[in-house]
């Protein structure tokens, strides 16, 4: 049997820009058809993009996607495709995989499975359709199947599998597996830090329960604003990844092929076959077929197969070799953790950047390793982005004009990047000195200026209201507060006249307790870090001083910040304060929440697991910083409220827009024992 080309795509979309998008999903299919591509999945929901959110309720946005569908038809000539939209049917709302050849619909696949845990919401927006039903509907002009369908491509057997589908217990495809040989599974599956190996096993555990040849695919980029997609095409045959797509990068896309022969999934079938009685899946007593008018005809609901030709005019040309990234290894090596953190920022830093139309990126540089990171951050991705684009195209994604002398990284860092160190009277040498030297190594732009006058008029103001002076005996968190908030409207102000977008830089430890001052440091309108805990953060920095090898490399000017212990610097120096003194060790802190948010257990429970992950503690005091955690906890859900829209990154986010709810108002917990 002659091969047959399959190729699955990345595409990096925006909810609700049809025009970009369509525009981007014809690039693809102009590429696919260059490099003889006979069968090709995009990512799931690709028309409309995954975020839309409450516009799912909208009967418009339906119907924009499938005028967007019928636009894209004629570009299918020569292709079997499949493209994801939403579909409004017999009064739901249903995600869909519409699979298109030649120009005509085939069939449209409704989602059966639909997640509901952490980012997820669809069974918000969207109807799970039930297993096993097929019915009709009306979609571009043609009367269509709908529902739980299979195709048949010449003799080339093909089952889809809608992202949280193939995640299920038992696959969705299964039901149909014994009749076909390829299964595509469009996706939107988001990024998390150690996630991308759990997505391999899947896929190639499906490959080899089913026996076939699987097609993945995945959005790219940062959607929405706050869920970030790796891409990452995956191909497996019969268990084994035998191809990998590139993850991550700055590019709106791209398509990934492989040359597949469907006999060896029908070999591997024959081969797996246990001996024992049972009933034959996948066939059923009438073949279902698609007359020329579109109606359904001799269908068995169970088992509706949609008869469709392989498309010989591409097949022809598949035997040329492509010119796409196609041949992504098998072999790629698997990103670090801390890799993966920085892959991640970067592009959400980049991304967010440019869909915002922003012109760059101002912080508030305090010299700590929070401020530091974010700064490092946008450095690398600067020089990362402009090595894969190019410089001449790294502006012209960003809409900013540059002139021959400016279009080198450090350059670059200048324009997009500005850093204010504000002093106060309890500021330090050493705080300033690490600022000033991190500013230099990235080539931001970099100020300082002294808020102290700001903030003793503040101080003098309420004084005269309430009759007497301040104290730090009595006044303790009002005198620190009012330091950091006289920060945020000098920042803000040089934000707004440079058209920029003003980073904050909270960390997701202090956001579990609520230990950062609103309208203070938490000011801004976009929080890099508040998906990651310090612990994590600390140790990349160290990381990015030594060892990292992308980007601007290993940058020493970090040690300055690395050495130090973490400081709010807010009491007078002779305080010393220190953030593990206020709180607790930042590394218990961190179990607590892992155990809380990922693992919902108890505070009995919580208590259990500290012992055995802290046995140099005592009992008594591990159940001292549980009760301080549940005490801060419960008092801060109104600042978690609050924060700026932050990336997810791990799934321990306490982002309650996206992965952990709870009552703005509610009793700490209990400790016993």
């Amino acid at each position: 049997m002659d091969l047959l080309r399959v190729a699955g795509a990345t595409l990096n979309q925006t909810p609700l820009d049809f025009i970009g998008n369509q525009a981007r999903i014809m690039t693809l299919l102009e590429e696919a058809r260059l490099n003889g591509v006979e069968l090709l999945c995009l990512p799931e929901l690709c028309i409309t993009g995954y975020g839309c959110e409450d516009a799912f309720f909208s009967l418009s946005t339906a119907r924009k996607a499938e005028d967007v569908l019928s636009e894209l038809l004629p570009a299918t000539a020569g292709l079997t495709v499949v493209l994801g939209l939403p579909h409004f049917f017999s009064g739901a709302m249903y995600n869909c995989a519409v699979v298109v050849q030649d120009g005509r619909v085939l069939g449209v696949n409704a989602k059966r499975v639909l997640p509901r845990e952490g980012v997820h919401y669809e069974p918000r927006w969207f109807k799970p359709w039930p297993f096993g039903q097929v019915s009709e509907t009306r979609l571009c002009g043609q009367r269509v199947p709908l529902g739980d369908l299979r195709y048949r491509l010449g003799t080339v057997g093909v089952a889809i599998e809608i992202c949280e589908e193939a995640w299920d217990g038992v696959p969705a495809a299964a039901a149909h597996a014994d009749a076909v040989d390829i299964i595509l599974n469009p996706s939107a599956s988001h990024f998390a830090l150690g996630k991308y190996v759990r997505r391999e096993h899947l896929v190639a555990n499906s490959s080899r329960s089913m026996h076939v040849i699987y097609v993945y695919t995945n959005l790219l980029g940062l959607e929405a604003g706050r869920l970030i997609y790796d891409g990452g095409v995956l191909v497996a045959e019969d268990g084994d990844i035998v191809t990998r797509g590139t993850r991550f990068g700055f590019v709106d896309g791209g398509i990934v092929y492989r040359d597949v022969n469907p006999e060896m999934a029908r070999t591997a079938k024959l081969k797996a076959k246990p001996v024992r009685g049972e009933s034959v899946s996948g066939v059923s007593s009438c073949r279902a077929a698609v007359s020329p008018d579109g109606e359904i005809v001799g269908a068995d609901p169970r088992h509706l197969t949609v008869q469709a030709t392989v498309t010989q005019t591409a097949h022809a040309a598949a035997k040329a070799p492509g010119k796409s990234n196609a041949g992504a290894a098998a072999g790629q090596r698997l990103l670090t953790r801390n890799e993966e953190f920085l892959a991640a920022e970067m592009l959400g830093l980049f991304d967010y950047l440019r869909k915002a139309s922003a012109r760059g990126y101002v912080l508030s540089l305090s010299g700590g390793v929070d401020s530091a990171t974010c700064a490092t951050l946008v450095g690398h991705m600067v020089a990362t982005a402009m090595t894969e684009l190019g410089a001449d195209s790294f502006a012209r994604r960003l809409g900013l004009a540059f002139s021959a002398g400016d279009l080198t990284p450090r350059a670059v860092v200048g324009r997009l990047l500005t850093c204010v160190y504000q002093a106060t009277a309890n500021s330090g040498e050493v705080t300033r000195a690490a600022a000033s030297a991190v500013a230099e190594a990235l080539g931001a732009d970099y100020h300082e200026t002294d808020v102290e006058p700001m903030v003793q008029g503040y101080k003098a103001a309420v004084e005269g209201m309430i009759g007497r002076s301040f104290s730090w005996e009595r006044d303790d968190i009002a005198l620190q507060n009012v330091q950091a908030r006289a920060r945020a409207p000098l920042v803000w102000l040089l934000a707004n006249v440079k058209g920029a977008l003003l980073l904050t830089t909270s960390n997701r430890s202090e956001a579990a307790v609520g230990y950062a001052t609103m309208d203070g440091d938490t000011a801004g309108g976009l929080a890099p870090l508040a998906g990651i805990d310090k612990p994590f953060l600390r140790q990349w920095l160290t990381w990015a001083e030594t060892a990292c090898l992308g980007g601007l490399g290993p940058l020493p000017a970090l040690g300055a910040v690395n050495v130090q212990a973490p400081t709010a610097e807010l009491r007078p120096q002779g305080a010393a304060q220190k953030d593990e003194e206020d709180l607790m060790p930042y590394q218990v802190l961190e179990r607590i929440e892992r155990y809380l948010i990922r693992d919902r257990l108890g505070p009995e429970d919580i208590l259990e697991s500290l012992e055995a992950d802290f046995p140099d503690q005592s009992r008594v005091s591990l159940r001292a910083h549980l009760e301080k955690f549940f005490r801060l906890w419960a008092a801060s859900q109104w600042k978690r409220e609050r924060l700026a829209p932050s990336f997810h990154v791990d799934d321990e986010n306490l982002d309650p827009r996206t992965w952990c709810r709870f009552p703005i108002l509610s009793r700490p917990y209990t400790v016993e024992g």
